[in-house]
């Protein structure tokens, strides 16, 4: 079985700090590679790969502000598509632009569909409905109109994250700064419990964060530590009573919420999108529907045991399990 993975070329593969669709692109990649597959991962040359890799672009535009998106994206999916033939399988976890090549290809073409950043996108996954393959990374995430193969949650690598039954008292957010997230609410909820809130991400709304979350941001209790990478997100979230996960969208997964049952802390989340389908209230975390029902599960959080939060992530998230799912879908198709 020879399968062409195809990342985003935003970022690194795997990211250096934020960058999720090429985190899960990574870990599925080496898990394949463990498991005796043949894989050539299409990603940004500075990628980081134990499979064969193959590149046109030096590394993510996201970082590169010389470097035009759609030019770099049209370069690397074309790179791809025009070496089909060495492959018996090409898994776009691209988006919808790669599925405009399919047509002129003689191998299946598998779409991850890690979201849909608008309904105006959907024509798109609908004119290939009958000619490609579509998964979904929930069952929240799932449109009406599309045919999918299967739902596979995201899994992670749960050596890279450390078992603490024990937490240091301060609430984290960990996310995009951008009002999706809810940046603000998350601030809101630990000033209302008189507890330290930690918060790391990306700004992605740069006007939000001057706006709205800066002015709130005291150093004394509230802190915001920016963007961190793998053995920091371990540390921060590993030593937290609680992660905060306000949202204010459907999300379709949220790779945090199970980052932070791994190291045992629990979340406290809005019910939207797919949050129901990680979260078992009052047994891994607690589901709220508005900010004052998260300030009384804050007060609740020490009825959470960490040891379950961490159980559910093996049961339930792992890599090894993500990746069998997929190799069942990839022998599926190749079946057809």
């Amino acid at each position: 079985m020879r399968i062409a993975m195809l990342a985003p070329v935003a970022w690194r593969t795997p990211p250096y700090h934020y960058g999720p669709w090429e985190l899960v692109t990574s870990l599925l990649t080496e898990e394949l590679v463990r498991q005796g597959i043949d894989v050539t991962l299409f990603a940004t040359a500075d990628s980081k790969t134990s499979a064969k890799l193959e590149s046109i672009i030096p590394n993510g535009y996201e970082g590169n502000p010389k470097v035009d998106a759609k030019v770099a994206e049209c370069l690397h999916i074309s790179n791809c598509f025009e070496k089909a033939s060495c492959f018996d399988l090409i898994h776009n976890n691209f988006d919808f632009l790669p599925l405009t090549y399919s047509p002129f290809v003689n191998v299946p073409v598998l779409t991850t569909i890690h979201g849909f950043s608008s309904p105006l996108i959907i024509p798109v996954f609908e004119k290939y409905n009958n000619s490609t393959y579509y998964v979904s990374i929930s069952n929240a995430d799932r449109a009406r109109s599309l045919k999918y193969v299967r739902t596979i949650y995201h899994g992670i690598d749960i050596g890279q994250f450390t078992f603490r039954n024990y937490d240091k008292g301060y609430l984290v957010f960990l996310g995009r700064i951008h009002p999706d997230k809810g940046a603000v609410e998350a601030i809101e909820i630990a000033k209302a419990c008189g507890k330290e809130l930690i918060m790391a991400g990306i700004i992605q709304d740069n006007a939000y964060y001057k706006n709205q979350v800066a002015p709130l941001i005291d150093n004394k209790t509230i802190h915001y530590i920016g963007s961190i990478g793998p053995s920091q997100r371990d540390e921060l979230l590993g030593g937290a009573a609680a992660l905060l996960h306000p949202i204010n969208f459907n999300e379709p997964f949220g790779l945090v919420i199970i980052e932070a049952m791994a190291c045992g802390t629990p979340s406290i989340a809005y019910i939207r999108g797919s949050m129901p389908e990680l979260i078992v209230n009052g047994v891994n975390g607690f589901l709220v529907n508005n900010t004052e029902e998260a300030i009384r599960a804050v007060g609740q959080i020490g009825s959470i045991k960490r040891v379950v939060c961490r159980k559910t992530v093996e049961e339930k998230f792992t890599v090894e399990r993500m990746t069998q799912e997929y190799i069942e879908v990839y022998k599926e198709i190749l079946k057809k």
